[in-house]
Formats: structure tokens, sequence, C-alpha cells
């Protein structure tokens, strides 16, 4: 049955922002709407000059008979940036200072409508690494892997520290805990990735680095390759990260235990290519 231009619109949006980084042909659009290729083209076009002007992403076209059209969600730097400041004030509250000089997050990170920010934020600084899954650490990054492998419409893993059976047989790495020294291990299933995968690997926050490098190991011993490494928030640490090519949303200066201060400043995320 043939549509209106104004539901088609509607409907081909929402389509679009639901399916990103997927390619679509015209002919798709046609069938589904019963309409001229020429009468989509033009509704693309709207579309793709309202997500420009309203800060959503790019839409992409790709010519050809094998073409179409893949939504790439993205966040405009200016808005992430305004973002970043307003969680550095929230975070620079006293009340979250935990021992051992880590930060409060959990109330954040269960925010749904953060949580989005966030993953658009770090997969708009990835939607051109060819990312094929998203990786992380089974703790408080799991909400923030989620979000990042829903705009980039990848599978995230998740990497368990023990082993579950229902996870059946697993791959498992030792690795040194950055900031305690200790050798812990973590594991994961060999179901969850295949061989030649560019692996994104998110995490909720690093002192050291050693969760991640243990990541990176896991990586290698499924013969993947990793796209890259960011984390939510990044503490000052005195001494040598086990990883030293990463990208931080926030960076937590300063802790000042007998004060209780903390000073929270903008990661390193905009500061890299």
């Amino acid at each position: 049955m043939k549509t209106r231009r104004s539901e088609r619109l509607i409907d081909m949006t929402q389509f679009l922002m639901n399916q990103p980084h997927e390619l679509v042909s015209l002919t798709y659009f046609a069938e589904k709407y019963s309409s001229a290729k020429s009468s989509i083209s033009e509704d693309l076009t709207i579309i793709k000059r309202t997500f420009k002007s309203r800060g959503f992403g790019e839409l992409k076209t790709i010519p050809g008979a094998t073409g179409g059209v893949k939504f790439i969600p993205k966040i405009p730097e200016e808005l992430a940036r305004e973002m970043i400041d307003e969680l550095c004030e929230k975070l620079s509250d006293e009340d979250r200072l935990l021992p051992g000089g880590y930060v409060y997050l959990s109330d954040l990170l269960g925010q749904p409508n953060l949580l989005r920010k966030v993953g658009q934020i770090i997969a708009s600084k990835y939607c051109d690494k060819e990312v094929d899954a998203v990786m992380t650490v089974a703790t408080k990054g799991v909400p923030i892997a989620q979000a990042v492998s829903n705009f980039l419409n990848v599978p995230f893993v998740i990497v368990r520290r023990d082993s579950k059976i229902t996870e059946g047989a697993t791959v498992s790495v030792n690795y040194a805990s950055g900031s305690s020294h200790r050798i812990e291990k973590m594991e994961l299933s060999k179901r969850s990735l295949k061989s030649g995968s560019r692996v994104l690997v998110v995490d909720d926050f690093m002192k050291g680095g050693g969760t991640a490098h243990g990541m990176e190991s896991l990586i290698e011993e499924f013969d993947c390759e990793l796209a890259g490494i960011c984390v939510f928030a990044e503490s000052r640490f005195n001494g040598e990260r086990s990883v030293s090519d990463y990208d931080s949303l926030l960076f937590v200066q300063d802790v000042d235990t007998k004060t209780k201060s903390i000073t929270v400043v903008p990661g390193n995320i905009f500061n890299k290519e």
C-alpha cells in the first residue's frame, strides 16, 4: 500500500536510527512503501539534511548496484564537550570518594539517558575503525559497553574473572593488576569471538591499566585485532601503566582524602586523532 511522504519520512527515520551502520538499498524502501526510487531518494535527502542540522549523525550514500544508504550516529564535538564538562562537575562531589582513590560511579552509570550519551560519544570516536565487537569485563563497564555496541550495531562480549558453566569452554589468561600488582585471571567463552575480529575494549575506570591489558591479551589469544581502548574515567597513577594507547572521557586529576576533595577534568578523548 502506497504511503504518504510524511508517514514515509517518520518510518524511514526510525528504521535508519534503529539500524545504525547497516547498508539499506533504495529498492528495499521503494518496495516497502510502494514508491518510486526517485521519491525515496528525495526523502533520504530530507532525512540526511535533518540528521546533519540536528547533530544526530551522518547519512552516507553508497553509489552503485549494490549501494544504498547507511546511518552513522555521531555526536557533535561541541555537544560532547558540554556533556563531559557536566559529568566533571558531578564527579567532583566529595561524597563520591571511595577508599583507594576510586570514585563512585554506579548511580551515573545506571541512568539510561546518560548511558546513551556516553555510548554515542565513544561510538562516534570509533565509528570509522571498522569495529566488529565491543569487549568489557564483568563489572560496571557492562552497561557502557552495551550502549557503545548499540550505536556501532555490533555484538558486545563480557570477560569474566570466574568461569560459568553456561559459558561452555573458555580461553583464559593471567595478568598483573596494574594498581595492586597481584596476578589475576580472566576468561572468555570460545564462542564469543570470531578469529580476525576487530575488538574495541571499553571499561568504566582505569588506574594501572592491568584489566585493559588483560583483555588485550585475550584478544590476541583469539587471533583478533585490538581496535582501541576507551574508559569512562581514569585516575592519576604513579608509575607506568600497563597500557599506553587509550582514550578516556574523564580524568580524576586529584584526590585529597584529608579534605575529601576530588578534581575531575575532561580526559584525552578530544586530544587524539
